[in-house]
Formats: C-alpha cells, structure tokens, sequence
C-alpha cells in the first residue's frame, strides 16, 4: 500500500518581475482571487461576467458583442481565433518576424488551411509594404494574422496600417495583442480589428491562465457560414456564447459549457477594473514614461536595444547581450541575489538577449530603479 508522503506547504518568494511575463500582479488582484468560491451559474457571479464583460470591451476599445475571456491563457486565445474562423483550403497571409508570428503559422496549417508567410527580420516591424504584396500576388486569401506586440523580440507593428489593408483586399484580420493589451494604443473598432486575443498576464497585471479574446460582426458572420464544425468542441464560440450571454435558444438564459475558472475570473474582472480607474490612455502613458526611464538607464549600462526606438514596445525591452557575458550566470545572480527575474532571449535571439519587461503594475520607478542596480552591481 503507497503512503502519502509528508509535503510541506508550498511558499514561493517575493520576486520582481520583469521578464516578459507572467508580470508583478497588482496586490488587490491576488486579494480578489481568495475570494469565496461561488458557483459559476450563480446570479451573483453572472452579473459578475456582465460586467467583465464590458470591462474586456473598454480595454479593447470595441462594442463587439462576442467579446469573453477564454478560460485557458493567450495561447488558447490564439486557437479560439483560428480554429472558429479558419477552415481547412482557405488561404491566410501570416505575418512573421519573431516567435508568435510563426505560431500563428503553425496554428493555420493546423486547421489545414495554407500559410502564405511575409517574413521579416527579428526586430523589426511587421512591413505594410511587403504584406500588400502578397495581398495582391493572392487575390483570394481570406485573412491576415499578424503579432501586434511581438514578445520575443519587443517589436511594435503598425496594427491600424495592417487592418487597413485587409478591409482593402476584403480580408478578415487576426490580431495578437497579448503583449499590446493595456500597455500600447489599441483600438479595436476604430482600427477595424475582426478577431483578437490577449492574456490576463502581460500589460493587465493579472494571474496567468485567462485569454480575452473579441470577434467582430464579421468576424462573427464568418463563424455562422462554416461548412464544417469548429474543430475544437472546447474553443467553439457558438457554444461559448451561450455560456456567456445566452441566446434566443435558451432564451437569454446562460447554459452550461464549462466550468468556469471563477477566483481567476475575479482577478480578471479586478485588475481590468482598476485599468479602467486609472483610464487606458494614462495607462499607455504611464509605460511609456517607465520605457524612457529604463532607456536611459540601459544605455548608460552600455546595453544596446534590439529594435529601432521608432518601432520598439515600451513594455518589453529586449537588450543584446554584451560581449562575454554569460547570460544564464547573470539572471541566475539576479535572482538569488535581487529576487528578479528578467526574461532570455528566445528563438534567434537564444542566448544573445535579454527581455525585460515592464508590464502594468510592474511599470513604475521602483522597479526600474531595482532592475538598474542589479544589472549596475552584477554586470560590474
């Protein structure tokens, strides 16, 4: 007979985040998370969503009625957009120039649709001149995706030039802004953005695990003309929905799909409420003037950026490493010695780069001022 071995309790440390997330999770949010557990049909907890909600529609900028929060992180956000839009045959421009990009690609070929790739650089912007290039060599592409805040590499993209060139060659949009949300200018609406996904622990300071996602009418429209069931019985929005809102079918009544992730619903449903306190274009402000502070700083280290400060995210920083430093001592060091984390390189950048993040709670002097002394005593 096994015997259940004695376990302590796990207490984790008090770290500084400032990698390119999960970010530093505002103190009410965690708060919000312990929470008493209520039902996930519960009216109380029902009206909780309706308001959620709206809260998701603020950050995003949009009246979208299929607007949620999937109850799985960014990447399922991903998946909800491409396996309820894309059907197998139907030909995608993917825009790649980091890590997320190519997900994306992986994401249509998964569905079996074709990829028609725009690569650019590492570090660089999403080109608008190459992506309407190969909008019109493909005359019947039905969409393009693209990363509007490309994580790997801290790269900006111009999200309102790029959906204006889908509406132009009658193209549906998929935009990934789990990175941008809450931390970058992002309009929804006024960009004519049809699909688009995020995550609650970037730019929004909240636990990991949660995906807020918005379709658009025509994005919507997209959905109900399938002719074949979304693959994914989990991600299918049709269901979802109903979950969510309630239909005519059920008349208006919420229906049972899953059972909802309800004190991380909470967290959301906090730290979107206090993003909205302090109001989105204060929000974008307030990175950018954290990204100015930590420029000067890094630059004075000696450190140099990746992207050219025209196309660079003020919430991730990524940073070359200098010559004959060992990358993994020097996080290593930062965390035993500073409780602080910042982030490797990934893919192309493996090894050779540092991505600090400064992310929604994490975007303030203190944490700069910690992560410009350690780098100083470490590197030194």
């Amino acid at each position: 007979m096994l015997v259940a071995p004695y376990i302590d309790a796990f207490n984790p440390p008090r770290r500084t985040l400032m990698g390119p997330g999960p970010s530093d999770v505002y103190p009410e949010v965690l708060a919000a998370q312990s929470r008493p557990t209520i039902g996930h049909l519960d009216p109380l907890f029902v009206g909780m969503m309706d308001e959620l909600k709206g809260l998701i529609q603020y950050a995003f900028q949009t009246t979208n009625e299929m607007t949620l929060a999937v109850s799985a992180p960014g990447s399922a956000g991903m998946e909800t957009c491409f396996v309820n839009l894309v059907e197998a045959g139907e030909k995608v421009i993917v825009c790649r120039n980091g890590v997320f990009g190519e997900r994306m690609r992986q994401n249509v070929e998964r569905v079996g649709a074709i990829a028609v790739v725009v690569d650019n650089e590492w570090g660089e912007a999403v080109s608008p001149t190459d992506v309407e290039a190969a909008l019109r060599a493909h005359p019947d592409a039905k969409f393009l995706a693209f990363v509007h805040a490309e994580t790997s590499t801290g790269a900006l993209s111009d999200a309102k030039a790029l959906c204006a060139l889908a509406k132009q060659y009658d193209c549906l949009s998929i935009v990934d802004a789990v990175t941008s949300l809450g931390g970058v200018e992002l309009r929804v609406d006024e960009w004519g953005i049809d699909a688009i996904y995020s995550g609650s622990q970037k730019c929004l300071s909240c636990v990991p695990g949660l995906s807020p996602v918005s379709f658009s009418p025509a994005a919507v429209e997209k959905l109900k003309a399938r002719k074949t069931p979304v693959q994914s019985w989990f991600l299918d929005q049709t269901l979802v929905m109903e979950y969510w809102s309630g239909s005519a079918a059920t008349g208006g009544k919420r229906s049972y799909h899953h059972t909802a992730p309800v004190n991380a619903l909470y967290a959301l449903h906090e730290s979107l409420r206090l993003l909205a306190n302090e109001g989105l274009e204060a929000a974008w402000k307030r990175h950018a003037d954290m990204h100015q502070v930590l420029r000067q700083g890094l630059e004075g280290l000696g450190l140099k950026f990746v992207v050219d400060e025209a196309s660079r995210l003020p919430q991730l920083n990524a940073v070359y490493i200098p010559e004959g430093i060992d990358d993994g001592a020097v996080r290593s060091q930062l965390l035993e010695s500073y409780n602080l984390e910042i982030g490797a390189g990934l893919g192309a950048l493996a090894g050779k780069a540092w991505r600090i993040g400064l992310m929604g709670f994490g975007a303030r002097r203190e944490n700069v001022a910690l992560c410009l002394k350690a780098l100083d005593d470490v590197l030194n």
